[in-house]
């Protein structure tokens, strides 16, 4: 099994980055390969909303027309077998780089071709909240409608504080092994 994680985090070390890590080492020891990619480090410009009627090719044909690097990650997700989507919490929602990501997906997903290989393909998500904590749920609840208005299978979500992110990085360890080894739904 091959897992894309995909992080909306600019800290490579940083809380996000350390509950994804637990995931990505669960699911190595589960026997999967993994691959990740941080969105800040990409250019991936927001939706232009193309046309008058604010849609282009995306409703079309299932594809953007912008030039960046948001086709290069479709196409590493898409010939993975499971994804990861990891994303701190600003204001009770994801951060600007994956709503950017995810709103072009979803556009994209919209036209049966966009749709291929993603479709079904199952899908983590977790949410790392800073502060008091308390807006990691509301981003739960917004990574799932997202991943699932793309299409995606969203197996699990994780909402993670920064007061109990030692407890929730030893639950994504597991819940990473549990993965490797149940890549599709029941």
């Amino acid at each position: 099994m091959k897992v894309i994680a995909i992080l909306g985090s600019r800290n490579p070390k940083g809380r996000t980055a350390q509950a994804v890590e637990a995931l990505i080492e669960g699911l190595r020891a589960g026997g999967a390969e993994t691959e990740t990619v941080f969105l800040p480090e990409l250019k991936i410009e927001r939706c232009r909303q193309c046309d008058d009627e604010g849609w282009g090719l995306c409703i079309r044909k299932g594809e953007c027309v912008i030039k960046d690097d948001f086709p290069k990650v479709v196409e590493s997700m898409r010939s993975c077998d499971g994804a990861v989507f990891g994303t701190p919490v600003y204001f009770g929602d994801l951060s600007e780089s994956m709503r950017a990501f995810l709103d072009r997906l979803r556009r994209i997903c919209l036209h049966e071709s966009g749709k291929d290989n993603v479709r079904g393909k199952t899908a983590i998500g977790v949410c790392v909240a800073g502060g008091g904590g308390g807006g990691a749920p509301s981003c739960s609840v917004s990574l799932e409608s997202e991943l699932s208005t793309s299409g995606f299978d969203v197996v699990d979500m994780v909402p993670v504080r920064r007061q109990n992110l030692d407890v929730k990085k030893k639950i994504l360890s597991e819940l990473g092994r549990w993965y490797a080894g149940n890549p599709k739904s029941d």
